[in-house]
């Protein structure tokens, strides 16, 4: 199967990106997943397998699979959890053996993938009878920053527009109630996950960071694919940058999130 192009790439600034995107987002996520004690889990896209760790503290009497695609973030993922386990598998072709698992989730990872349907379909085959999935995804043309920044705004347009040309999907939380639908799971529900964060805040100044990083990591293929011009992304990082010194600055944004039976 053809596969989308990783927008973000694995170079060490992305680690730390990623390892700040988990620190800011897990807590919540964690609670929306609500693991139980002795379920068999299945974690699709681990990245640097900070979100399984947790995962497995929260099913310490059952067991915790992370799958991952990338050999450099596979190299990263760790834990000290007796409980989890990781493997290199594409998400549309899961190594597990259908009626695997209770839970099986994903996260920032069918925005990247080529047929996230597939992938779907995938992590309702391996469920059990009564198992759940939950997915939660981008729209990133959601943010809104106030005051406004125009040319960090001109630049995310871009990046969207970037992230289709490789094949994936940016806003592509938009879509989640149909994806699931199509994969064949019932009772489908959807929720967000807001992001609130304004001067004076301490996850303030991170969140803006993080917001930052993804631009960095875009640059390239931004300007290669004549999207923007090394100068607009200098003057999009500029304007983040004075926007995150601001006594008066704040932003708000969603993730969308999707969970699903299987009957």
């Amino acid at each position: 199967m053809t596969r989308a192009a990783y927008i973000h790439g694995t170079d060490g600034a992305e680690q730390e990106r990623l390892a700040l995107l988990n620190r800011l987002t897990n807590e919540a996520f964690v609670r929306f997943l609500d693991v139980k004690e002795s379920e068999a889990v299945l974690e699709v896209g681990s990245g640097l397998g900070i979100l399984a760790g947790e995962v497995a503290a929260r099913a310490s009497e059952g067991e915790v699979w992370g799958v991952e695609f990338s050999a450099a973030q596979l190299s990263k993922a760790g834990s000290d959890a007796p409980n989890l386990r990781f493997v290199r598998a594409d998400a549309h072709a899961l190594p597990f053996a259908d009626e695997s698992f209770d839970l099986t989730y994903c996260r920032y990872v069918l925005e990247h993938v080529a047929d996230p349907a597939r992938v779907l379909e995938e992590m309702r085959r391996v469920l059990k009878p009564g198992g759940r999935a939950c997915a939660q995804e981008n729209n990133i043309l959601v943010n809104v920053l106030d005051p406004p920044c125009p040319r960090f705004e001109k630049v995310w347009r871009a990046f969207a527009e970037l992230q289709r040309r490789l094949g994936g999907d940016a806003l592509i939380g938009g879509r989640l109630f149909s994806l699931f639908k199509r994969a064949g799971f019932d009772r489908v529900e959807l929720s967000i996950q807001p992001e609130i964060h304004y001067a004076g805040e301490p996850t303030f100044r991170p969140w803006m960071e993080n917001v930052a990083g993804n631009v960095r990591g875009g640059a390239r293929g931004l300007i290669t694919e004549g999207l923007a011009s090394a100068t607009e992304v200098e003057g999009a990082l500029a304007e983040l940058s004075d926007f995150a010194g601001r006594e008066d600055a704040s932003m708000t944004f969603y993730w969308n999130r999707a969970a699903g039976l299987k009957s």
